[in-house]
């Protein structure tokens, strides 16, 4: 089955109200994106089907600016509206990508009006002006007129290319080591990628002030998940929808299905039959070390990739 490649970018007008409402604009980045793909592949025009999402919430662009967007993979097709039967999409197309733009404009804008009357945006410095109702439609209205930006790409080959993909965006911080070229007092100088020519990678030199600043711009409020599942993926119906997708497409579950954990009765020996007090999961002891002494046991550590 093929998997589509979305994503949904905020215009650079609202960066600057993103950056000081980051918990609120996330959100409804988020969320606008999942419902706008949801209903466009709902309607019976389109694809007229229920479609899983996993989606991924980037912030940075290549030289550390704000970039806020989001990644999804969308499997190529989904359930029918009645869950009798599998739609799948051509090979390679899903939607069209202007229909999904206007439609994700409308939804953006309209949920930030709401938050706005709702008293959810707070704003600093040269846009404390926002606040006010009036001022805000005045900055609001340029927006419902220009063209927003949303890629649907290439279809992935198959679920493991998925999976290596999406490894890369989950586990990223703003800027690898391996970009860093040198550092001192005077600047910091790194590698970005230049999409406007052919020649991408230049190097960068900032003054260490201005590179802390835009590495903290990509901090994001705790406990925000950046990483969200919807439609046929949301958990509240994931276990069921899968199993039906998968009875429809004569799909055998593998033995180490993720969605069907093995029973471990409480008395093995490497699991506590106590669960985590934090999220309820089986706890496994992985080592038994003598009181004073140190553990040998060390995580595998894991390569974050923000090339």
């Amino acid at each position: 089955m093929p998997y589509f490649h979305v994503v949904y970018t905020l215009p650079s007008e609202m960066r600057d109200i993103a950056s000081q409402n980051k918990r609120v604009i996330y959100n409804l980045l988020m969320k606008a994106a999942a419902e706008t793909t949801l209903a466009i592949a709902a309607d019976p025009k389109r694809l007229g089907a229920r479609i899983g999402i996993t989606a991924v919430l980037h912030t940075w662009g290549s030289a550390l600016t704000h970039h806020p967007h989001v990644h999804m993979i969308v499997p190529g097709g989904g359930l029918s509206l009645d869950n009798t039967r599998w739609i799948a999409a051509r090979s390679n197309f899903l939607v069209h990508v202007n229909v999904l733009a206007r439609l994700f404009r409308g939804k953006m804008l309209a949920m930030l009006v709401h938050a706005h009357a709702a008293g959810e945006l707070k704003f600093f410095n040269t846009h404390a002006g926002l606040a006010d109702k009036t001022t805000f439609k005045r900055f609001i209205t340029p927006l419902r007129h220009i063209r927003w930006v949303v890629y649907c790409k290439a279809p992935f080959a198959g679920s493991e290319q998925v999976l290596r993909y999406l490894s890369r965006y989950t586990h990223r911080v703003a800027i690898s080591n391996r970009r860093l070229v040198a550092a001192d007092d005077e600047a910091i100088a790194f590698r970005w990628k230049d999409y406007r020519v052919s020649d991408r990678w230049k190097t960068m030199r900032l003054h260490p002030h201005e590179f802390i600043r835009r590495f903290l711009l990509h901090v994001l409020p705790k406990g925000f998940h950046r990483i969200r599942h919807y439609g046929l993926f949301a958990s509240t119906n994931r276990a069921e929808s899968i199993a039906t997708a998968r009875a429809l497409l004569n799909v055998v579950p593998s033995a180490a299905d993720p969605q069907q954990e093995p029973d471990v009765a409480p008395d093995t020996p490497r699991v506590l039959p106590c669960p985590c007090p934090r999220c309820g999961a089986r706890m496994i002891i992985i080592e038994t070390f003598a009181r004073g002494c140190a553990p040998s046991w060390r995580p595998t550590p894991i390569r974050i990739d923000t090339s």
